[in-house]
């Protein structure tokens, strides 16, 4: 019986190493296409951070001088603008997302940055501060005090710094005034747009609607975006749709990729890469150049001088080169063992990549950040 159990857990066991790899490379539609008109809009507006402690702008930073003297004459107060110090004031930009379907009320985050040459925002207030879209209108304001999380403390012999203390946060700062219409209720038709276009992936998708909903529901326009007929069962009931659209899952496909950065030294490889058949060397070249001085003394009650005689040793080694032969259509794995088995360091495999796609035998895009 015990060993009936055995291989009724064995075989489980290899049911779930065959069929769990194939479904965990599925992900939603949401998560790899968005639909159309459903966006974030940028906001930015002009401000002033107050109740800074001598961290603010210099008397040089006229506009904040100008933005300090305007606000107070709204305010009703008459100031000598010659007599105003701004030493508490910092003028800022302010920014924010104005999220999709967000309702006149609603909070979002702002961003606040200085642009003049205060050296530090933290304890400040930002006093009221319209939000425009890039269309002019004002669609929020944002006012209240910063979470910085930095310090700055010094003077003009030594300077303590932790993190950057011109720029906070206000979480929820902004209310929104302003809604951006989108009359979902309205359509016939909606058009998904995928985050990276692929013409493998859009049909995959296309043939997922398909199933799910019926045939010609959904119709690829072009390899980043497909048109999606409104069902008659789901008419006027646009948000459902979206809902049982969006959690299907759909196995994306994408490109065979290097991705190297030569600064940092980063490498990523998709799991599509391949390459033909070639031999790669590797081998290192050290130069080593070093100096040192010779003293020539005269002997004792001799006429001679004291002379230094500098003297120049070069050494020029280089490790010996090794030949790997990489056979054609290698997976990624074979690939890293292959290279690693040389000695090669990531600036040394970006080299090699390099050298490996002029010569043609690459089959994958080589980014280079």
């Amino acid at each position: 019986m015990r060993h009936h159990m055995r291989h009724v857990f064995l075989s489980i066991f290899l049911f779930f190493l065959l069929v769990v790899p194939s479904s965990a490379l599925a992900t939603r539609i949401k998560d790899i296409a968005k639909l159309e008109g459903v966006r974030s809009n940028q906001l930015v507006g002009y401000g002033l951070v107050i109740g800074l402690d001598g961290s603010g702008d210099s008397a040089s930073t006229q506009f904040t001088v100008q933005s300090l003297v305007n606000m107070m004459e709204r305010l009703g107060v008459t100031v000598d603008r010659s007599a105003v110090k701004v030493d508490n004031v910092a003028a800022v930009i302010v920014t924010a997302k104005l999220p999709p379907f967000s309702k006149p009320g609603s909070g979002i985050d702002v961003s606040v940055s200085s642009i003049g040459d205060a050296d530090s925002l933290v304890g400040g207030t930002l006093m009221m501060t319209p939000l425009k879209g890039p269309d002019g209108n004002v669609y929020a304001v944002a006012q209240g005090p910063l979470v910085v999380g930095a310090l700055a403390f010094g003077g003009d012999g030594a300077k303590v710094q932790k993190n950057h203390p011109t720029v906070g946060r206000i979480p929820g700062g902004a209310l929104v005034e302003r809604e951006v219409s989108l009359p979902l209720a309205d359509l016939k038709q909606m058009t998904y747009r995928l985050n990276q276009s692929d013409f493998t992936t859009v049909i995959r998708m296309t043939q997922a609607i398909n199933d799910r909903f019926g045939a010609g529901v959904a119709s690829a326009r072009d390899g980043g975006s497909l048109d999606v007929e409104v069902p008659g069962e789901y008419v006027g009931r646009i948000v459902d749709f979206a809902a049982a659209l969006e959690v299907l899952e759909v196995v994306p496909d994408t490109g065979a990729r290097i991705v190297v950065n030569e600064k940092t030294g980063t490498i990523v490889m998709g799991e599509d890469v391949r390459i033909a058949t070639i031999a790669v060397s590797h081998g290192n070249l050290s130069l080593i150049i070093s100096e040192s001085a010779l003293v020539s003394q005269p002997e004792p009650f001799g006429d001679g001088e004291t002379v230094v005689v500098p003297e120049t040793s070069i050494e020029v080694s280089e490790d010996s080169g090794n030949l790997v032969v990489l056979s054609r259509g290698v997976s990624i794995s074979e690939v890293a063992t292959a290279l690693n088995a040389i000695g090669a360091t990531p600036r040394d495999l970006i080299a090699i990549f390099q050298a490996i796609k002029a010569a043609g035998a690459l089959h994958a895009e080589l980014v280079i950040l």
